[in-house]
């Protein structure tokens, strides 16, 4: 048990979200682990609510009382913990958490996460750098994001996400080789780098050869509209399923549910969504794409296939469907992977550097970034 108390800096659910998902988890862990926790939510609800709808105005709306909150937090926690992402909300909610940190002479350590930091990076590197001088450790969930930021002059070290064994399990058997039926699920939010459209034309080719398969796209963007107007011109609409977001426990039940995952992003880093499948016993076929291959091994814990390639998403999917042997390896391998990624196997790791930052350890992040 620790005597401390953390800021965690990030988003909450609603909306459910890899980021926002690992805020509450960690929330709740860290709690057990005797540390008192406060969290410093970047997407509080705007105040007043019709503020939303004004474009700009809404920035300041939000980031003002955001700032205020993080003052006065910093005046009362022994630690910052701040979660990252890369583009506006870098700028606007974890280099201000950074600075604050400072400003209030309390330890800070910036967890950083999200596919884009390559692209993110090239584009802002230098302002990064700054705010990274200030920061005492950073963190990401894998060895991928150590590299890039690496190339950028910048040391990181891995402390992986968290899956949740209990809630993420094995549920039902898969169909029998030969049957027409499988039921393909795609976990990602509705926006062009996740590449829904192509996912929608592997099912396409899927029901060429297993009529009665069916296939559910769990998430909200602003492609739904354009995605659902596609299923109809590949007149696969009758078998697909637009569920919306679900919350935790529905995407768990989902996943219970599912047959194979599909994940066809265009960029990724570490997704939370292939992990919860992994745990759930569901064989995952995603693009090698990002940090995808340093998460899961080929032919063992997933099958990998190119970006924009949907006859080789097709044909990755048909082989697990029809191959029960293949699928219950997959199955097996995907779960073993899973629990290294337990609260038991992360939780030294985020502890033991907490107690160097309190202790007064050396910064390797802002020496590095120097």
């Amino acid at each position: 048990m620790m005597d401390a108390s953390i800021a965690l800096i990030g988003p909450l659910p609603p909306p459910s979200g890899g980021m926002a998902n690992q805020t509450q988890q960690l929330r709740v862990l860290l709690a057990a682990e005797g540390l008192s926790v406060e969290v410093v939510q970047t997407n509080a609800p705007y105040r007043p609510a019709w503020v939303v709808n004004m474009r700009g105005v809404r920035a300041v709306f939000r980031l003002a009382p955001y700032l205020a909150r993080l003052w006065s937090s910093a005046g009362r926690v022994d630690l910052f913990h701040v979660m990252a992402n890369s583009g506006w909300a870098w700028h606007l909610f974890a280099a201000p958490a950074v600075w604050v940190a400072k400003l209030r002479r309390v330890p800070v350590v910036v967890n950083y996460r999200g596919g884009a930091a390559a692209e993110f990076l090239e584009r802002s590197a230098a302002a990064v750098r700054f705010t990274m001088r200030l920061a005492d450790r950073l963190v990401v969930p894998s060895g991928f994001l150590v590299d890039v930021f690496a190339r950028y002059g910048m040391q990181a070290e891995v402390v992986p996400n968290v899956v949740d064994l209990g809630r993420f399990a094995p549920g039902g058997s898969r169909p029998d080789a030969g049957d027409a039926a499988g039921h393909i699920i795609v976990t990602r939010n509705l926006e062009a780098i996740y590449d829904v459209a192509t996912a929608l034309r592997a099912f396409r080719l899927i029901l060429d050869r297993r009529p009665m398969a069916r296939m559910t796209v769990a998430g909200s963007g602003p492609e739904r509209a354009a995605l659902e107007q596609l299923a109809v011109e590949s007149g696969v609409a009758a078998r697909v399923v637009f569920s919306g977001r679900l919350d935790n426990e529905q995407i768990a039940r989902l996943y219970r549910e599912a047959d194979v995952l599909l994940n066809p992003s265009r960029v990724d880093n570490f997704p939370i969504s292939i992990l919860e499948a992994l745990a759930s016993a569901v064989p995952v076929v995603s693009t090698d794409v990002g940090g995808i291959p340093h998460l899961v091994r080929q032919r063992e814990t997933a099958l990998l296939v190119p970006a924009g390639d949907a006859v080789a998403m097709a044909s990755a999917i048909l082989e697990i469907l029809g191959d029960r042997g293949l699928g219950e390896r997959m199955s097996a391998s995907g779960r073993a992977l899973a629990e290294q990624y337990a609260w038991s196997a992360v939780r030294p790791k985020l502890l033991s550097l907490y107690r160097d930052l309190l202790s007064g350890a050396a910064s390797p992040t802002a020496a590095a970034a120097k």
